[in-house]
């Protein structure tokens, strides 16, 4: 893959809010909107992925976060029958939480985050 290097001091203000904007969006699958964690990300990023560099790799990491987030979501309600499940979705929410808030405090900043344990399903 390869790495896109951007020198935040080159990415216009707009551009940062952008892409910060489109990782807070993930947030909207928390107000119980199904799929809305990787509903409200894609969405913003095809509008605007072609307005800059940056907002759509922003956009793609975004994405692929959550939905690695819903597969290990899924796994996790299957494991509850072994209740481990249950402490695995609780970890999983506050990891979507702070990674949601890192990533979208480094976009504001101009910087690319790279989500962990993220599935690169986009490209």
């Amino acid at each position: 893959m390869d790495e896109i290097i951007i020198d935040p001091a080159d990415i216009p203000k707009e551009e940062k809010t952008n892409a910060m904007i489109c990782h807070l969006l993930a947030f909207i699958g928390f107000a119980g909107i199904p799929f809305g964690g990787i509903l409200g990300p894609l969405i913003f990023w095809v509008i605007k992925k072609d307005e800059s560099d940056f907002l759509d790799a922003c956009g793609k990491e975004a994405i692929n976060f959550q939905i690695a987030m819903l597969i290990y979501s899924i796994i996790s309600i299957v494991l509850c029958l072994i209740l481990i499940g249950y402490l695995m979705l609780f970890a999983l929410l506050i990891v979507d939480i702070v990674c949601i808030v890192k990533a979208a405090n480094a976009a504001n900043r101009g910087e690319l985050y790279k989500y962990p344990w993220s599935l690169r399903l986009i490209k």
